[in-house]
Protein backbone atom coordinates (compact mmCIF):
# COMPACT_ATOMS: atom_id res chain seq x y z
CA UNK A 1 0.00 0.00 0.00
CA UNK A 2 1.28 3.43 -0.91
CA UNK A 3 0.95 5.92 1.94
CA UNK A 4 3.06 8.72 0.57
CA UNK A 5 2.00 10.46 -1.66
CA UNK A 6 -1.57 10.20 -0.44
CA UNK A 7 -4.26 8.84 -2.74
CA UNK A 8 -6.30 12.04 -2.41
CA UNK A 9 -3.32 14.08 -3.61
CA UNK A 10 -2.88 11.84 -6.64
CA UNK A 11 -6.58 12.06 -7.50
CA UNK A 12 -6.44 15.87 -7.34
CA UNK A 13 -3.30 15.94 -9.51
CA UNK A 14 -4.87 13.90 -12.31
CA UNK A 15 -8.39 15.25 -12.14
CA UNK A 16 -9.91 18.64 -11.60
CA UNK A 17 -12.35 20.11 -9.12
CA UNK A 18 -15.16 19.84 -11.67
CA UNK A 19 -14.24 16.34 -12.87
CA UNK A 20 -12.27 14.33 -10.30
CA UNK A 21 -10.98 10.98 -11.48
CA UNK A 22 -12.01 7.79 -9.75
CA UNK A 23 -9.76 5.58 -7.64
CA UNK A 24 -10.11 2.94 -10.33
CA UNK A 25 -8.77 5.35 -12.96
CA UNK A 26 -5.88 6.27 -10.65
CA UNK A 27 -5.00 2.58 -10.20
CA UNK A 28 -5.11 2.02 -13.95
CA UNK A 29 -2.90 5.02 -14.69
CA UNK A 30 -0.40 4.18 -11.95
CA UNK A 31 -0.19 0.55 -13.12
CA UNK A 32 0.39 1.62 -16.71
CA UNK A 33 3.18 4.00 -15.63
CA UNK A 34 4.75 1.25 -13.48
CA UNK A 35 4.77 -1.08 -16.50
CA UNK A 36 6.45 1.66 -18.56
CA UNK A 37 9.12 2.04 -15.88
CA UNK A 38 9.70 -1.73 -15.78
CA UNK A 39 10.01 -1.90 -19.58
CA UNK A 40 12.47 0.99 -19.62
CA UNK A 41 14.58 -0.70 -16.93
CA UNK A 42 14.58 -3.99 -18.83
CA UNK A 43 15.62 -2.34 -22.07
CA UNK A 44 18.37 -0.37 -20.33
CA UNK A 45 19.66 -3.46 -18.52
CA UNK A 46 19.09 -1.97 -15.07
CA UNK A 47 18.94 -4.65 -12.34
CA UNK A 48 15.43 -5.22 -11.04
CA UNK A 49 16.52 -4.99 -7.40
CA UNK A 50 16.27 -1.23 -6.92
CA UNK A 51 15.50 0.53 -3.67
CA UNK A 52 12.09 1.77 -4.83
CA UNK A 53 9.32 -0.32 -6.26
CA UNK A 54 8.06 0.70 -9.67
CA UNK A 55 4.56 1.48 -8.40
CA UNK A 56 5.95 3.90 -5.82
CA UNK A 57 8.01 5.60 -8.52
CA UNK A 58 4.89 5.83 -10.70
CA UNK A 59 2.91 7.44 -7.85
CA UNK A 60 5.70 9.95 -7.24
CA UNK A 61 5.73 10.78 -10.96
CA UNK A 62 1.98 11.46 -10.79
CA UNK A 63 2.41 13.63 -7.68
CA UNK A 64 5.22 15.59 -9.35
CA UNK A 65 3.06 16.28 -12.40
CA UNK A 66 5.16 14.18 -14.76
CA UNK A 67 2.14 12.07 -15.73
CA UNK A 68 -0.99 13.56 -17.25
CA UNK A 69 -4.04 11.95 -18.76
CA UNK A 70 -5.31 12.67 -22.24
CA UNK A 71 -9.07 12.82 -22.58
CA UNK A 72 -10.59 11.66 -25.83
Amino acid sequence: MVNEPAVDVLIRKLGSEEEPISRYALCTIAAKRARQILETQRNAGVPSETKEKELLTACKDIADGKVVIAKD
